[in-house]
């Protein structure tokens, strides 16, 4: 009977063990919202997507030869992207460009969406099905990649921008390959 009094104790403890464990791991880096990407360095896959607007360019990825070009993976439905959305807009003039993909989109969902918010996007097309989506390991939208002048992935962000990413990992990386 007295070991189950300590039950909760000891469950307490073990808990308590673990979240600090856990701290410590954010401190170092170790942060659970970094998912890796086993693309990082690789060539970009192969696509071509339909545009958004009829009458604009669709886009495909010999595109991304002799540009640093950020794809951005997102829908109208997704509610980070909508926080995101005012970042990308500041965007302008940074040294790439940017290519949003609508993710799984209904098009007149994300054109009553744009119409509203603004387009930031120098190109936008549609994958309507998510199969480029599949083939560049879209966990969930928002996701970025940034893509070298070879056509290579050198950064991905997984989530939303925040004005800290933008300044500590996205421009410095923009800078570097445009060297």
């Amino acid at each position: 009977m007295r070991r189950i009094a300590f039950l909760p104790v000891v469950l307490f403890v073990v808990l308590a063990g673990f979240f600090a464990y856990r701290l410590l791991l954010i401190q170092r880096g170790d942060s659970p919202s970094f998912i890796p990407s086993v693309m990082i360095n690789k060539p970009a896959p192969d696509f071509t997507l339909p545009p958004v607007f009829a009458g604009t360019p669709g886009f495909s990825s010999t595109a991304f030869k002799g540009r640093v070009t950020l794809v951005n993976f997102f829908a109208s439905w997704c509610i980070p992207c909508r926080s995101e959305h005012a970042l990308l807009s500041s965007l302008k003039g940074k040294g790439f460009q940017l290519v949003g993909v609508d993710y799984k989109d209904q098009p007149e969902a994300v054109k009553a969406w744009l119409a509203r918010e603004g387009n930031p996007y120098d190109v936008l097309v549609a994958d309507e099905n998510g199969q480029t989506g599949i083939n560049f390991g879209v966990y969930g939208v928002p996701e970025s990649y940034l893509i070298d002048k070879q056509g290579r992935i050198r950064f991905k962000q997984t989530g939303p921008f925040t004005p800290e990413a933008i300044e500590k990992d996205l421009l410095p990386k923009v800078a570097e390959l445009n060297k």
